[in-house]
């Protein structure tokens, strides 16, 4: 018995507590259901207060809220980002698929491009990491590609192709200002002043655009005109490579002149060689053979033999570095006559006119013409001399920077009799000037002398008296024909108005040494570098 009474008091324990349990839970719903009821009995009057509000303020029944009419100002963004979002999306895939054959670079710095498909191939531009490039063809480790109106081939280690690469370039289009001019100025601000040119940026390179502000548009370092450059979605592409290096590059043993004037180049590897060259200052060279103190070089027209004493040339990384400090953007002319005019458009006045393979330093470089330094001014009252502009639309010109190289001489020529001893002592004396400085008004041939200063100068020395003035020289000695002319006479050039600006010395050879510019100094030229509107005999012999 004691064992039922046992589990009977148990069964009934447990019982009691079931009971309780289902009172406990019946409570719980109760407070729960009072405490939802009395919210939405709060909600409604707090929906019912903004109702009576809005009547009150506007004098009107205001509609009553409800959830569709409330429109939060960070949805409206949302919206404008979507869709910004959107535009981007269908820009980015039209440029994707204006590449037949997209690839895309991969490396964290840039790749070369090679003008042929060889590590040792002439570099001839370069790809930045995710860039953008058609391939043309594909053969065995090297690519066929165009880029940035650079054509060449890229090793293919370092290229995305096919899906991957189509994918990549999504996310890699942006608004770049795509150059449209040969060259255009990068400058500090937004203002057409010299004093704040930072740099230059060259035709189909491409600069992510930071901003845009009345005609200017503001890419990371600068500002460059909008009149010379096409805004657009578009990947970044190749870049032509340094134009510096690549005047550099031309040569495989570069030797470069260290002397301050000129260096002679002799037709045989001996000081008593015959001198057949001069090569100016920091003037360049292909080392072609070296025999013992002497370099085999050629250099422009010349081949021939320079002293190989460090003291007068540079090779190596020496003469690298001249290089670098020296190689200047110049126009080259390749017709036989280029017309020069005073303006860039072919409405303008032509004012002379400037010969083949000559090099003209570039002042500027516009659509379709350039600027360049013909002579500095030599007028009485030093005023600004005419403008030279030159047309490049014809393939006429070309443009790119270059190195001085040895020029045609032969001493042995003008003193070729003893009637022209006076003459030869006249040109060789005003011959060790050379690569002295340009000076407006100046008549010191070593510390800077202008055009007729130098004349009229180098003349004094022989007794014959000048004044210092190119048109007042002009009307000195006797007018004589060019077939007539011998060295030392005077060859004069006139400005746009007709009036003579600028002088120079015969020295034979069909060459000319003048004080030509600021930039220049004094230097050695074709005697009809520009058109010569007279040509005077003044030793009056």
């Amino acid at each position: 018995m004691s064992d039922h009474k046992d589990y009977s008091s148990i069964l009934n324990k447990a019982r009691r507590r079931r009971r309780r349990g289902s009172w406990n839970i019946k409570l719980l719903l109760m407070i729960g259901g009072a405490v939802l009821a009395l919210a939405l009995i709060i909600f409604a009057g707090f929906q019912i207060s903004r109702a009576v509000s809005g009547r009150a303020e506007n004098g009107q029944e205001a509609p009553a809220a409800t959830p569709a009419d409330a429109v939060p100002a960070q949805d409206v963004e949302i919206d404008e980002e979507e869709q910004a979002a959107r535009e981007l999306e269908e820009a980015a895939q039209k440029v994707v698929d204006s590449y037949e054959n997209l690839g895309i670079v991969q490396v964290s710095g840039y790749l070369n491009i090679r003008r042929e498909p060889s590590l040792d191939g002439d570099i001839i531009g370069k790809l930045s990491g995710d860039g953008a490039c058609e391939i043309l063809e594909t053969d065995g480790d090297w690519s066929h590609i165009t880029s940035g109106g650079v054509d060449g081939y890229i090793s293919n280690q370092y290229l995305l192709t096919g899906d991957e690469a189509r994918e990549k370039a999504k996310s890699l289009v942006k608004r770049r200002a795509i150059i449209t001019a040969d060259s255009l100025n990068i400058r500090q601000e937004p203002v057409m002043d010299p004093s704040n040119v930072i740099g230059q940026a060259l035709e189909n390179e491409r600069y992510v655009v930071l901003g845009e502000e009345d005609g200017w548009i503001q890419i990371e370092g600068g500002y460059i005109s909008a009149d010379y450059a096409d805004v657009e979605y578009a990947l970044d592409e190749g870049r032509k490579m340094d134009l510096k290096a690549q005047a550099i590059n031309q040569y495989d043993n570069l030797v470069i002149s260290k002397v301050n004037n000129y260096l002679n180049v002799r037709q045989e590897p001996s000081q008593d060689g015959k001198i057949i060259g001069k090569m100016t200052s920091k003037a360049a060279g292909e080392i072609l053979e070296t025999l013992d103190g002497w370099y085999k070089i050629k250099s422009g027209p010349i081949t021939g033999y320079i002293s190989a004493d460090p003291q007068y040339t540079a090779t190596g990384q020496e003469a690298i570095d001249l290089a670098m400090q020296s190689a200047d953007l110049k126009a080259i002319i390749r017709t036989d006559v280029l017309n020069v005019r005073t303006e860039p458009n072919t409405d303008a006045k032509i004012w002379t006119q400037i010969v083949k393979d000559e090099r003209y330093s570039v002042v500027a470089q516009l659509d379709g013409w350039v600027q360049i330094e013909l002579d500095s001014v030599d007028a009485e009252d030093g005023s600004e001399t005419d403008k030279a502009y030159i047309s490049t639309r014809d393939n006429n010109v070309e443009v790119r920077y270059a190195l001085n190289e040895a020029i045609k001489f032969s001493p042995d020529e003008i003193a070729a009799s003893n009637a022209a001893s006076l003459r030869s002592r006249i040109v060789n004396y005003a011959l060790q000037f050379v690569g002295n400085p340009y000076v407006w008004g100046g008549t010191s041939l070593t510390n800077g002398v202008d055009c007729s200063g130098f004349t009229m100068k180098v003349l004094q020395n022989f007794g014959v008296s000048l004044p210092h003035y190119s048109g007042s020289q002009a009307q000195m000695g006797k007018g004589i024909k060019s077939s007539e002319m011998r060295p030392g006479d005077l060859i004069f050039y006139a400005g746009s108005n007709g009036r003579v600006n600028h002088v120079a010395m015969y020295i034979g050879n069909g060459q000319v040494v003048h004080a030509a510019s600021r930039k220049s100094g004094i230097k050695i030229s074709t005697w009809n570098y520009r058109s010569p509107v007279a040509i005077r005999n003044v030793l009056g012999d």
